[in-house]
């Protein structure tokens, strides 16, 4: 496309005023801040117009987008643009999959590709300008690349430009940790929206007050309709309950989640098919950075999913929490995009303002064992070696730390070369230690596959209550689909999407580590579990089945009850961490003997 038709598509954009300015900036400051409404086209506009200034010739621009189909959508758009395949000018690298090619100068990356790059050069050599997008999601990756970034500018490339743009953000903040860094704001054209509250009545279930809903919105003929859950629990039974009411024929619905297969999430963003509408029912992947094409109505339920990590039992879990008002006002503008639109919000009106302003920064909240092992490799002895916007919490901190000297991975302080190899892996330190540790027991291959299993969704989807908490059913499960058998589930059945998914990042594993041979199910996966988790190694209680006592001091039972709860001894992957007694979410079979062999030099025998 020549550049003066890409320039006249931009010019139509709400942040086009800004961009002579926002270059001009950054032609005299190392640093700058966007603001920009939700809507103004900053994610592909701006690439595009820093492209040919004269501070970037030659070099290339690194756009940080929060999640994979983000990056991947902004890459096409763009390269749309200018009338190009993704991989010439513009190209994309998120987990397990590139596009790019040798005159690629717009890379879109993920958070986590940045930290890779960095710690394998870090001048960043060859590139010009950052770009921190949707950096009000405080991503931990976020952070941890925006305080290494302010490293490099300062000792390894000084003519590198950071940019941090955000719909929502508090400005100053960043601004100050930027060195007092100019600030740019775009007003933004978004078309109205009408906001209406429809409070939940107790004790209708959250899914059936969004069923209610987008029916009534539907029958109105309002538009396309995007509604957002707080997981893919919810989505999964909002689907079912408007499959059951009978929509008219001409809707679609389409779910939209971080682990859908792509070819699933690209249906989801697309535009329907003339005469047809769409019901889009979504994570809070559809806030930002995303265009869903031709929406008209929100239905926003209130709710998102987020970590809450405890340092004192080392256990994450998943939490339901009301969005912020940020998030809220995200959502609400994906209804004015492109014309006069409707938000439904199923919350009192008066209860709004008493919503937090801003989504806490995962840093406060998360498992910081990956942060630790990132700062180790870099050769930061301690956090506050670094600038933050908010720093990590010292417990959270220490008990990461503690972990990685547990795992071998660092030394009084100091990485090790077997941390060292596990920073090369893209796992948690803990599944990282279990493939390297499994090299020795000649089970590289099998523990590639526990690693991806448990880094991707679980593969298995049980029907109502139901529920399988045994690891090794989920291999058996994937090495059947693998060779194209039948996958027998009484209670459930296997995601085919998930498995496919599973088994590319265990090929990816196998190949970093040089290991690509045929994996087969082992005879002993709690061994393997064990590497990861030596403190989920449990005991069932005396006169109990179905009740366990970890390792680390707490409890853990089954509920309902589980086939695994007859063994005497478990190795517990995933369970809520909650409460003193948690509920174990998937483990696996463990045996004495095996313990004695594998931690003899652990144990403390007491008479």
């Amino acid at each position: 496309m020549r550049d003066d038709r890409l320039g006249q598509i931009i010019g139509h954009l709400p942040v086009a005023p800004v961009l002579e300015d926002l270059e001009k900036t950054l032609a005299r400051h190392r640093s700058a801040v966007l603001i920009a409404p939700p809507g103004a086209g900053k994610t592909t506009a701006v690439p595009l117009a820093l492209l040919p200034a004269d501070w970037l010739r030659g070099q290339r621009l690194l756009l940080l987008a929060p999640r994979r189909l983000a990056a991947r959508a902004a890459a096409y758009r763009m390269a749309a643009l200018r009338g190009e395949a993704v991989g010439e000018t513009v190209g994309y690298r998120v987990r397990l999959e590139s596009r790019v090619g040798p005159h690629t100068r717009i890379e879109v990356i993920t958070e986590g590709v940045l930290t890779r790059m960095l710690q394998s050069d870090p001048a960043l050599s060859g590139v010009g300008i950052v770009i921190f997008d949707e950096f009000h999601e405080r991503s931990l990756d976020a952070d941890l690349g925006l305080a290494l970034c302010r490293e490099v500018q300062a000792v390894f490339n000084e003519t590198l430009r950071l940019l941090v743009m955000s719909a929502t953000l508090d400005p100053a903040p960043v601004a100050t940790l930027l060195g007092n860094a100019p600030l740019i704001a775009c007003e933004g054209r978004a078309f109205p929206v009408e906001t209406r509250y429809v409070p939940l009545r107790q004790p209708k279930p959250i899914e059936q007050a969004v069923t209610d809903c987008i029916l009534r919105s539907a029958a109105a003929a309002e538009g396309n309709i995007l509604a957002f859950l707080p997981g893919a629990r919810e989505i999964r039974r909002v689907a079912r309950l408007l499959d059951d009411a009978g929509l008219p024929g001409h809707w679609d619905v389409a779910p939209l989640y971080g682990n859908l297969t792509r070819a699933r999430q690209d249906a989801a963003i697309a535009p329907p098919p003339p005469g047809r509408s769409k019901i889009v029912l979504a994570t809070a992947i559809a806030e930002t950075s995303l265009t869903i094409e031709q929406i008209r109505v929100v239905v926003d339920s209130g709710l998102q999913r987020a970590p809450r990590f405890d340092p004192r039992t080392g256990m994450t879990r998943l939490v339901t929490l009301p969005v912020s008002r940020a998030s809220a006002d995200q959502r609400r503008g994906r209804a004015g995009r492109l014309g006069p639109g409707i938000c439904y919000r199923m919350w009192r009106e008066d209860a709004h303002a008493a919503l937090t302003a801003h989504n806490r920064p995962e840093i406060l909240d998360t498992d910081l064992a990956g942060l630790a092992l990132e700062l180790a490799l870099w050769g930061v002895a301690s956090p506050a070696d670094l600038g933050w916007l908010d720093p990590p919490p010292p417990g959270t901190f220490e008990q990461a730390q503690s972990l990685l000297a547990d795992l071998g991975a660092t030394d009084n302080g100091q990485i090790t070369e077997h941390g060292r190899r596990m920073a090369q892996l893209p796992l948690h330190p803990r599944l990282a230690h279990m493939v390297l540790a499994a090299q020795t027991d000649g089970m590289t291959a099998a523990a590639c596959e526990v690693a991806a299993l448990l880094s991707e969704r679980d593969p298995l989807q049980f029907t109502g209550n139901m529920r399988d908490a045994d690891l090794r059913l989920r291999l058996e499960a994937l090495h059947a689909f693998k060779t194209r058998k039948p996958v027998n589930l009484p209670d459930g059945r296997l995601d085919a999407g998930a498995a496919q998914q599973i088994l590319k990042m265990a090929t990816v594993l196998q190949q970093r580590i040089g290991h690509p041979a045929q994996a087969h199910v082992p005879t002993d996966v709690g061994r393997l579990l064990a590497w990861a988790y030596p403190d989920r190694i449990a005991a069932r209680r005396p006169d109990s089945v179905g009740r366990y006592h970890l390792v680390n001091g707490r409890g853990a039972y089954f509920d309902p009850p589980d086939p695994l709860g007859a063994h005497d001894f478990l190795v517990i992957a995933e369970l809520d961490g909650e409460r003193r007694d948690a509920r174990i979410y998937m483990a696996a079979a463990y045996h004495r003997d095996t313990l004695i062999d594998q931690f003899n030099h652990r144990i403390q025998w007491q008479d």
